[in-house]
């Protein structure tokens, strides 16, 4: 049976879907209002303990710790419900040939993306030192995705068996069992090194980075320079029958031209959409974060690699040059920014999208400190009218994206405007408007409509719901008095 579509659009004033709640929907329709009623109870949102993927003792303290601190009811009710969702209801840990293993759904599709697998866990690595058995499934993630990079670097989503025949097996790509969709995007393999990489740092733990992952780290440099495309345009094309303009490929799929310069091709934006211009520089310069990584961690004693030390440092700096020459524009009304797309024949394309890499989450990602003038200037470009995906409405203001269609506003990009803000007012406003946004349902969505949030897509969503708490968690170590602020 298919799965939903990540472009489904969802008009539900309701809770997640039947079976992962204790309260039925007619029930939870008969007692909304009191569930909004500031004087009432909040009834938590999160499936019965014995329905439960996956629990974590550091998670669920925290939850408990973090709620103490928080003085708006609903503020704590939602971070209650959605910081833990990814455990609650996606993760799936077993031990396989005697080495951890996690299979991570994105939510209401059953299917792993490499990327949403990363951002999904990522919240939870600060913790993994407190929970042996919250350490153990990270480390079955990071095993999952080597197997997913060694089956098709190419591919962005996987499914945990790898027999299982895709429902877009008719895309015209080299697709083969076990790969959901092979859409090429760069941040597909920079998340599992970020992961790694993040793991590493809290743990000093290296006992899963065998010669399984350093395959799949040589092929993840090898991916990245066969689309730099010098010599020529790499074994890589895609192509669909759709009349959905953004799921298919121009130019028998490989793309508009682009002129070699160092930058790396990416066919697809994170939000899974095809790119206008093939170089998108905010998942090139993670490509240049993650590869950093991978010098530091193959440079130890450890995990020492030559070889892949030699080939990143040399793909890194080659990116860096080709970002430096095509990557930085001169905005007619605003001077100098980042670009979004560039094709390093002079043109470029400005915007930016919800999903992450964006411009706006550049710092999230370790790409610029948050202060940096130049991103401080692009941001400023980014939350206005100036990005034609930039929607204001009676609802709310934040970033969309072509993926969810016109006038719909991610609550992803509200979450990032607040992360990476260094002004405590701005920071504020952004929970206050997440908190006004859920839809009656204490969760996070895909993205809803400028005008009204109960027109949203994907009523289970687990990455937006994790980095809601990760915002949260950020917000009570650093600007606490907002969460002790009754009336955010």
């Amino acid at each position: 049976m298919n799965k939903p579509s990540r472009r489904t659009f969802i008009k539900n004033t309701g809770i997640l879907s039947a079976g992962l709640l204790a309260l039925n929907t007619e029930v939870f329709a008969s007692n909304a209002s009191s569930f909004f009623n500031p004087t009432a109870d909040f009834v938590s949102q999160r499936p019965p303990l014995a329905q439960r993927k996956f629990i974590s003792k550091a998670i669920e303290d925290a939850i408990i710790r973090i709620k103490k601190q928080i003085a708006n009811p609903e503020l704590a009710w939602l971070f209650e419900n959605c910081f833990p969702n990814t455990l609650d209801t996606t993760v799936d840990f077993e031990i396989i040939d005697g080495k951890p293993d996690t299979y991570v759904i994105t939510g209401d599709i059953d299917a792993m993306w490499l990327r949403d697998s990363t951002a999904q866990i990522w919240p939870y690595i600060p913790f993994v030192k407190e929970d042996n058995k919250l350490k153990e499934l990270v480390k079955g993630v990071i095993n999952r995705q080597t197997k997913c990079i060694l089956l098709d670097p190419y591919a962005n989503a996987f499914y945990k068996d790898f027999n299982q025949v895709s429902e877009w097996k008719n895309d015209i790509t080299k697709m083969q069992p076990g790969i959901h969709e092979r859409k090429w995007e760069i941040d597909s393999l920079c998340y599992p090194v970020r992961l790694a990489h993040g793991y590493w740092k809290e743990t000093g733990d290296v006992s899963m980075f065998d010669q399984s992952w350093k395959k799949a780290m040589q092929l993840i440099l090898q991916t990245f320079q066969e689309q730099q495309r010098w010599t020529d345009k790499g074994p890589y094309t895609f192509q669909r029958n759709t009349a959905w303009a953004t799921d298919g490929v121009p130019l028998s799929g490989y793309g508009y031209p682009v002129k070699p310069c160092g930058l790396i091709v990416s066919t697809f934006r994170p939000s899974d959409d095809s790119t206008l211009f093939g170089y998108l520089i905010p998942s090139n310069m993670f490509a240049i974060e993650i590869l950093g990584y991978m010098i530091e961690m193959c440079s130890t004693p450890a995990l020492k690699d030559d070889a892949i030390v030699n080939k990143a440092t040399e793909l890194r700096a080659q990116v860096q040059k080709g970002l430096k020459e095509n990557g930085i524009i001169m905005h007619p009304k605003f001077g100098e920014i980042i670009a979004f797309e560039v094709n390093g024949y002079g043109s470029f394309h400005f915007m930016d999208d919800a999903n992450v890499p964006s411009l706006l989450s550049l710092p999230y990602l370790g790409a610029v400190k948050p202060d940096n003038p130049l991103y401080l200037n692009t941001r400023k470009v980014v939350l206005s009218d100036n990005n034609p995906f930039f929607y204001k409405g009676k609802a709310a203001e934040g970033i969309g994206g072509p993926h969810t269609g016109t006038d719909t506003i991610w609550p992803m990009s509200i979450i990032l405007r607040a992360i990476t803000s260094v002004d405590e007012n701005e920071i504020r406003y952004c929970i206050s408007t997440l908190k006004k946004t859920h839809a009656d349902t204490g969760f996070m969505h895909e993205s809803f409509h400028k005008d009204d949030a109960k027109k949203f897509t994907r009523k289970w969503f687990a990455w937006a719901n994790t980095l809601f708490g990760e915002l949260i968690i950020n917000t009570s170590q650093k600007h606490p008095n907002i969460l002790a602020d009754k009336n955010i």
